[in-house]
């Protein structure tokens, strides 16, 4: 069998994805291929999907601005995938588009590769900063592992608010100012940056200044624009263990892939060969 995956989105010419499932396809023993379909605003969504219809890819990627766009367009969304609103991966089932999201369980999955023990204790105390598509997809992955606390931190409370509804029953779980977040890293065991404030032309720039800290406490961003982003240096120089963003990409990669192919790879060099790859972009 030979396998045919795409990415939608825009815009997307720099997208690293063919990258990474090429290197998938190789590493499982497979024939395929991974293309880009760029559809830009000023074009029809509608008839750019019965384009990919005509193409019957087995399965393709979604990004920005169309994760939520799609989903009227699936035979079946993954429950994960439908609390989240938003859909990063379709597999094409016997001619049925199903919908799923891979965010989540993609970064739990490189959290726990980098820190295989962190979430072994249930009762560990995480701050999620920011309330945007990943803070949700992460939140979700956390709580279904059985994270009993997880406060969020954002600018807009409301979207905070929404997130710890998701699951129905918020426990303990609280929303901060990131003032309030600031005052109080100390409570925390894991520290997750999900806002896009330090990427890449804005480097310089964090969300939140890093300071008074628990002992051996994580600190983690997504951002992978730079690979060491504001945030992370400084809690690094505050004795920190740091967690890269680009680790989280390529185990969303990975997750899809599973969900396409029914293998799992193992990432291998992969995470080492794709840090220097964004550091000589």
């Amino acid at each position: 069998m030979e396998y045919h995956l795409a990415l939608i989105g825009y815009p997307i010419k720099h997208s690293l994805s063919p990258w990474i499932h090429n290197k998938f396809l190789d590493k499982a023993g497979l024939r395929g291929s991974y293309e880009l379909h760029e559809f830009d605003r000023a074009s029809s969504f509608e008839e750019n999907i019965k384009l990919l219809k005509r193409k019957k890819y087995d399965g393709f990627n979604v990004t920005v601005p169309y994760k939520q766009e799609i989903m009227p367009y699936l035979d079946e969304i993954d429950p994960i995938a439908d609390k989240m609103g938003a859909v990063n991966t379709v597999v094409n089932k016997h001619g049925k588009w199903v919908g799923y999201n891979t965010d989540g369980i993609g970064y739990v999955r490189s959290l726990e590769a980098a820190y295989p023990d962190v979430l072994s204790n249930q009762e560990c105390q995480i701050l999620l900063i920011g309330a945007g598509g990943a803070a949700r997809g992460i939140y979700c992955a956390l709580r279904n592992r059985g994270i009993s606390r997880i406060d969020i931190a954002n600018r807009t409370q409301t979207s905070a608010s929404a997130i710890l509804d998701l699951n129905g029953n918020r426990g303990n779980c609280a929303v901060l100012s990131i003032q309030e977040a600031e005052k109080v890293l100390k409570d925390y065991d894991i520290v997750i940056q999900t806002t896009s404030v330090g990427m890449r032309p804005n480097s310089k720039d964090s969300i939140i200044q890093v300071a008074h800290i628990k002992d051996k406490a994580i600190f983690s961003d997504i951002i992978y624009q730079p690979l060491k982003t504001a945030f992370l240096s400084q809690a690094e120089a505050a004795g920190a263990p740091i967690h890269f963003g680009h680790t989280m990409l390529l185990y969303q990669a990975q997750y899809a892939f599973e969900k396409w192919t029914e293998k799992r790879v193992t990432l291998g060099n992969m995470e080492e060969e794709l840090k220097l790859l964004l550091e000589g972009r």
